[in-house]
């Protein structure tokens, strides 16, 4: 699977039911192995199983909430996350996600797949998402 926009994630950016800049967005890192995507299908957090979560936290379908959030040029951005002391499985996409409160009502956003430095496999120690600096930066609508 190539990096993708969840078509539901889409279709709350096109109704307004998502907003970039002021949602709370999330990031978390997925062991493929216990999830297979479906951008087509899946809407919510609870879609993605908790075996597939490991980090921030393993097993648990929390994530690491975004700073710094723009939209430049149409393309959404934020500042690069840090996970610490990151152990478990071996790592090969990254999630964001709209919080609510509750996996269950937790929008889809991104799956990426597609990107340097991955997979990684965690060994204890902090794991830094860097954001691309490009034209396109986390994804482009």
């Amino acid at each position: 699977m190539a990096n993708s926009l969840y078509d539901k994630g889409r279709e709350r950016f096109l109704t307004a039911a998502l907003h970039w800049g002021t949602d709370t967005i999330k990031c978390s890192l997925l062991d493929t192995g216990a999830y297979t995507v479906s951008t087509a299908s899946h809407e919510y957090v609870s879609d993605v199983a908790a075996a597939a979560f490991i980090a921030p936290s393993s097993g648990t379908q929390a994530g690491t909430t975004l700073t710094g959030k723009g939209t430049t040029g149409g393309a959404a951005d934020a500042a690069d996350v840090t996970f610490s002391a990151v152990s478990g499985t071996s790592i090969e996409a990254i999630l964001l996600f709209k919080d609510t409160g509750s996996a269950a009502t937790s929008p889809l956003i991104a799956y990426i797949d597609t990107a340097t430095g991955l997979p990684i496999t965690p060994n204890g120690g902090d794991i830094i998402v860097t954001w691309d600096n490009g034209t396109n930066k986390i994804f482009k609508l």
